[in-house]
């Protein structure tokens, strides 16, 4: 009896010790709490223009990134998560002060943090071989006129959002403003979607010791130019 006693608490205390491990070994892949939120705001000051010259396309530039914030509670502890990519395309459209167009797709499957094995849970979450970008498209216009003073436009954009192949309406934060660029200028803008998994035929992994919040944020810092 001894030794059946003796050898259940060796397994107890192996499988506790390997429960123990796997969670130190996920919290060491854990990354994106220190990455903040987007914004605008680079080093280069705010550029000043007339209203009629806000019109135009614009583009997504390169340096622009986007990707994905979502938290996670980790044997009671919370973690925040952040993925990105710099594999992000775009355009919109100004007129008379007003953006009256805009789409920006994001390709999915090149969204990555500092660990593999979660980059490939991820990708197979979202199916990313079949569904490879997420869409989002402005469906309203929206007043950038204080742009053209210097100034930080903050305002919600009413849009759509593809992401597997599943449309939603959405509202994203934005923030816009005009920085110089040698005689021109270009735009800075950083948007805030939040979304709910499940909305998306997404479902948040739960792996035990860690549990996948069932909402989250997609983002996007960009860079536009003319």
């Amino acid at each position: 009896m001894g030794r059946k006693i003796a050898v259940a608490l060796g397994v107890v205390v192996v499988l506790a010790a390997l429960g123990f491990l796997a969670t130190r070994i996920y919290a060491s892949m854990q990354t994106g709490g220190d990455v903040p939120a987007p914004a605008v705001g680079s080093s280069a000051p705010a550029a000043t223009a007339a209203v009629g010259d806000l019109d135009g396309d614009w583009t997504v530039a390169d340096g622009s990134e986007a990707g994905y914030r979502v938290d996670e509670v980790l044997s009671g502890q919370d973690v925040t998560v952040v993925g990105r990519t710099e594999q992000v395309t775009g355009s919109g459209t100004v007129a008379d002060g007003e953006l009256t167009a805009a789409t920006v797709e994001v390709d999915l499957a090149s969204i990555t943090t500092d660990e593999s094995a979660r980059d490939g849970q991820f990708q197979g979450i979202l199916d990313t071989r079949t569904f490879p970008t997420a869409t989002f498209e402005l469906t309203a216009p929206v007043d950038v006129t204080a742009v053209a003073d210097g100034e930080t436009v903050t305002v919600d954009a009413p849009g759509s959002m593809t992401i597997k192949d599943v449309t939603r309406d959405v509202t994203a934060g934005l923030e816009i403003r005009l920085v110089a660029d040698g005689d021109d200028v270009v735009a800075e803008l950083a948007a805030t979607v939040p979304v709910t998994f499940a909305d998306y035929d997404v479902q948040a992994p739960d792996l035990g010791f860690v549990t996948v919040e069932d909402t989250g944020f997609v983002e996007a810092e960009l860079t536009l130019s003319r």
